[in-house]
């Protein structure tokens, strides 16, 4: 964002759209996320409970259907 101040203290705004694009990442080149053990431990429990509460849906969704 870029701003210009003068004595009346009036800033000059540039909308997003109206700015130059910025440079992206390159993602390839980043390699793997280093983890530790507690976010390793917090993820893998996180998949755990979405996959529990999806075979919990599906199992209400068939005794529904019977």
């Amino acid at each position: 964002m870029e701003t210009t101040k003068n004595n009346n203290n009036h800033f000059l705004v540039v909308h997003p759209l109206d700015d130059l694009p910025e440079v992206k990442v390159d993602t390839e080149a980043l390699g793997p996320m280093p983890m530790t053990r507690s976010v390793k431990v917090s993820l893998m429990s996180l998949r755990a409970y979405l996959i529990l509460m999806v075979l919990l849906v599906v199992y209400h969704v068939v005794m529904l259907a019977r």
